[in-house]
């Protein structure tokens, strides 16, 4: 009876012994990796372009609005002199054609040079897209406050316009 049970647990001892990997055994396969480059984005005052508030006498105050689309009028008691002109700015921006991108534009101040200063802000889409030859155009509006009595005399000032990739 002994040689049986010997038996019987060599047998399960065989038989309970996992089989031992072969040495270097490996797998492996490849990823992919992308990358794309843009034409990157510009913006250029266009030439002789101007946010032009106009001529005007300020009497006690008020705003002059000038539009997107260039047309200007005042509130209170500004009044926009006969024949004065106003016209909105305008940029080209230049890039990755269809790409769309974001327009940030800044108030500022203009000043006389003696002193005598009016700040405006600026109204512009918010948003633009590029044709497909990657180039547009965007216009700039503002609004002019006129102070009550305001010195005469010529004013000038900057802003600034943004543009980036969406």
């Amino acid at each position: 009876m002994k040689k049986i049970v010997l038996a019987a647990a060599m047998t399960s001892a065989v038989i309970a012994v996992p089989a031992a990997a072969a040495p270097g055994d490996t797998a492996n396969t490849s990823g992919v990796a992308n990358a794309e480059i843009v034409a990157p984005i510009a913006i250029v005052h266009d030439t002789g372009a101007a946010l032009d508030f106009g001529i005007m006498t300020a009497g006690a105050g008020g705003t002059v609005v000038v539009t997107t689309g260039g047309a200007g009028s005042a509130t209170g008691e500004v009044v926009l002199v006969s024949g004065s002109a106003n016209t909105a700015d305008s940029f080209t921006v230049t890039g990755d054609a269809n790409r769309s991108f974001d327009i940030v534009t800044t108030g500022g101040s203009v000043s006389n040079g003696t002193g005598g200063t009016m700040n405006f802000s600026t109204d512009a889409a918010a948003t633009g897209t590029l044709d497909a030859t990657g180039e547009t155009s965007f216009s700039v509006g503002g609004t002019l406050t006129v102070g009550a009595s305001q010195a005469a005399g010529s004013y000038t000032g900057s802003y600034t316009a943004t543009v980036t990739y969406n």
